[in-house]
């Protein structure tokens, strides 16, 4: 899914399946923890979602802000275009939310988010590549940062390789979902690569479903 590639049915197919993932398995729980925590009625706030995949967390995101009268304008950014594309065609109905083309290494913004949302991204990197997401996440905002992803464990390979033989057996989903639980970090790994960001006084917590997250909040 990291390939430059079209629009196809086949990775339609595999981002539904990544939402559907998201969905039962903890991302959007874990998200919404946070998300409640941090947007408060009748705030306006800019968040920015890095790599979004489909922006099914921008969606999510701005579903709760409506819900409780916050404002929020969200960009979604991602650097594959077939992505962004079928991102923008399931965002239709959402205003709020911008999509930006762009690496998100190399992307420069003309100011700084209130929240900035990292989501399920992090072992997609190298360990050089992933301290250099982690400080750009610090570097754009000025107030919240959530970065969560996978947490590499035994339980977890055995539920996603049982997950993607029976349920979740596109090809592509198949190669992608254990490939990412064998790139996962571990908390100890995650807790380093945070420091090693410059990333101080920062929250990690464990989530069911061998998900992680660490956060950075005033």
């Amino acid at each position: 899914m990291d390939r430059p590639q079209p629009v196809s049915d086949e990775l339609e197919r595999d981002l539904h399946n990544i939402r559907q993932l998201n969905r039962w398995f903890g991302s959007y729980s874990l998200i919404s923890f946070f998300v409640r925590r941090w947007i408060k009625p009748g705030e306006r706030l800019r968040v920015v979602d890095l790599a979004t995949g489909s922006a099914d967390i921008p969606r999510l995101s701005a579903d709760y802000a409506r819900k409780i009268g916050a404002e929020v304008r969200i960009d979604a950014l991602d650097r594959q275009p077939a992505t962004i594309e079928i991102a923008k065609r399931l965002s239709a109905d959402y205003p709020s939310i911008a999509f930006i083309k762009a690496n998100l290494l190399e992307w420069q913004p003309p100011e700084p988010y209130d929240i900035v949302l990292c989501t399920m991204a992090l072992h997609h990197f190298s360990e050089q590549d992933a301290v250099r997401v982690l400080r750009r996440c610090r570097e754009l905002s000025r107030k919240f940062v959530l970065v969560s992803d996978l947490r590499r464990s035994w339980s977890g390979t055995v539920g996603v390789r049982l997950l993607t033989a029976t349920i979740f057996r596109e090809p592509m989903t198949q190669h992608d979902a254990r490939l990412s639980m064998v790139r996962a970090f571990s908390p100890l790994e995650l807790d380093r690569l945070a420091s090693q960001a410059g990333w101080e006084n920062f929250g990690h917590r464990n989530f069911r479903f061998a998900r992680q997250a660490i956060w950075l909040e005033p």
